[in-house]
């Protein structure tokens, strides 16, 4: 397999990183639709534009081929303010991740563990406190990822995200990391 390269993405790559947010609604429409995402709705190529215009957007390539891409930034979700984080700090020292997302011909190959050991290293790195992210409550395959990476599950949030029409319960995680 060949090797799989994280970097900041540019505006190059807003098109494909479009491309990719809606190959991957149409196969979660057409299979188990673990992240409650839904196409025209999120992720959107505004995400993206967003995420690149502050830089905080980086994306995983395979022989050139955008393959996977997550958002690290320090903007926690407003119901962020009603958790008890155990980790006082202000979001300067906290990474918030944001749309992981894993284009579906590569589901499964180890894409998804490549963006969450860079953001745990970046958080090292950079001397972030901590690593926050919400994540729906029924995505157990995304769960049960951030739980191998030591994140642990704080509580749920009823009506967290309202997406097309209903209201979807989130589970908050928290990964504390180690200071260097």
């Amino acid at each position: 397999m060949t090797k799989m390269v994280i970097e900041k993405g540019v505006h190059a790559d807003i098109d494909e990183l479009a491309r990719l947010y809606d190959d991957l609604n149409d196969f979660l429409s057409s299979d188990i639709n673990h992240p409650g995402w839904i196409k025209g709705v999120y992720p959107v190529r505004q995400i993206a534009e967003t995420g690149i215009n502050e830089q905080h957007l980086y994306v995983v390539r395979q022989e050139k081929r955008i393959i996977g891409s997550i958002i690290l930034n320090h903007h926690p979700e407003p119901a962020y303010n009603k958790a008890s984080w155990g980790i006082e700090s202000d979001y300067s020292k906290i990474f918030v991740i944001h749309t992981l997302v894993v284009h579906p011909d590569f589901l499964k190959a180890g894409v998804g563990k490549k963006l969450i050991s860079f953001a745990c290293e970046l958080g090292k790195e950079l001397h972030m406190k901590a690593i926050r992210l919400d994540v729906y409550e029924n995505n157990i395959p995304a769960i049960k990822l951030y739980e191998k990476f030591g994140f642990r599950k704080l509580c749920t949030f009823p009506a967290f995200f309202r997406i097309g029409g209903q209201d979807i319960d989130f589970d908050v995680m928290l990964l504390q990391l180690p200071q260097i």
